[in-house]
C-alpha cells in the first residue's frame, strides 16, 4: 500500500530526502517518507553512531532551553526547528514560564505546517517558513515582530542546522547579523556536527557525509575551534564552552552516557 500524502503542502518535492524529515525519522517521528527512511538507513549503516548523535542533539536542546529559562530568558527564536517531535522548545520553555514566547522557523514547508497544527490555540508560539541564510527575512517577518520584542533578551537557537551552511554562504556573517539584532543578555545556542576522534570513526563519518552530498543539504563538518570562530566578539561563550552535547550540563540520569564527540555544542551570551 502506498503512503498517504494528504498532509504534504503543494509544491513540496517528496522524491528526494529532506534533512528535517530524515531527522524526524531518526528521532522516531512519523512525518517522513520512504525516501527519507531509506536515506537514514543508508546513513546510519555508513555511520552507526548517527542515531546516538541525533538523540544527543535533541536532549541538549531541551537542557539548553531549561537552562535559559532558569536564567530568565522568556523569548526563543528557533531557526531550523524541524518537524515537531518529543520535547519541543515551546513545551520546555512554557513549562518553566507559561508566558514564554517561541517562534519556530524552518525552510521546510512540511515542518512549518506541522508546527502550526501543533501550535493551534497557543497564543505564545508560532511558526514561519524562513531560511537561516536570509536572517533579515526572519528578523523582519511580521509574525516575528509581532510575537518577539527585540528590545528584550532573546535566545536564538541554531540546533543541528549550521552544518548545512557552507563557508561560501558566510555563516559568520549570518550569525553576526542575527547577533546585531540581539540586546545585551541575549543568547546564541549552537549544535554542530564535528569530526570523529578516531581514524575509524572519521572514515565512517566521511562515508555518511558523502551520502549527504547527493541531497539538497550537503553537510559541512567543523571542529571545536571552527565552531568557536563562528561566534562574533560581541558574544561571550559560557561554561563549559564548546563541548560534546552529552557534556553540556547533563541531567543526573544522563551523566553516565558515553560522550558523542561528533555532536558539538556551545552557548554564548550577548555582552
Amino acid at each position: 500500500m502506498g503512503e498517504s500524502y494528504g498532509w504534504v503542502p503543494e509544491g513540496v518535492d517528496i522524491t528526494v530526502p529532506d534533512a528535517s524529515r530524515v531527522y524526524d525519522y531518526a528521532l522516531g517521528g512519523v512525518h517522513n517518507f520512504a525516501v527519507d527512511r531509506e536515506f537514514w538507513h543508508r546513513a546510519s549503516a555508513a555511520n552507526p553512531g548517527a542515531a546516538l548523535v541525533a538523540r544527543s542533539n535533541r536532549a541538549f536542546l531541551g537542557r539548553a532551553v531549561r537552562w535559559l529559562a532558569d536564567a530568565g530568558v522568556r523569548q526563543f527564536l528557533d531557526v531550523g526547528s524541524g518537524i515537531p517531535t518529543l520535547g519541543n522548545v515551546h513545551e520546555v520553555a512554557q513549562e518553566a514560564n507559561p508566558a514564554a514566547r517561541v517562534m519556530y522557523v524552518d525552510i521546510d514547508p512540511i515542518a512549518v505546517q506541522q508546527s502550526r497544527s501543533l501550535l493551534s490555540g497557543n497564543p505564545y508560539a508560532r511558526a514561519i517558513e524562513g531560511d537561516l541564510r536570509d536572517p533579515e527575512g526572519i528578523l523582519y517577518h511580521p509574525d516575528v515582530l509581532q510575537l518577539l520584542d527585540f528590545a528584550e533578551p532573546v535566545a536564538v537557537l541554531t540546533v543541528a542546522v549550521l552544518h548545512f551552511v557552507p563557508d561560501a554562504a558566510d555563516p559568520v556573517g549570518i550569525l553576526k547579523r542575527l547577533g546585531d539584532a540581539m540586546v545585551s543578555g541575549s543568547y546564541l545556542v549552537i549544535s554542530h556536527l564535528g569530526p570523529d576522534v578516531t581514524p575509524e570513526g572519521r572514515e565512517l563519518q566521511e562515508r555518511a557525509r558523502k551520502l549527504y552530498e547527493k541531497t539538497p543539504t550537503p553537510v559541512v563538518i567543523r571542529d571545536d575551534s571552527e565552531i568557536a570562530a563562528l561566534i562574533g566578539p560581541d558574544l561571550e561563550v559560557v561554561a563549559p564552552g564548546v563541548v560534546p552535547a552529552t557534556s553540556w550540563h547533563p541531567d543526573p540520569d544522563e551523566a553516565d552516557e558515553l560522550p558523542q564527540p561528533t555532536a558539538l555544542v556551545v552557548v554564548a551570551r550577548k555582552r
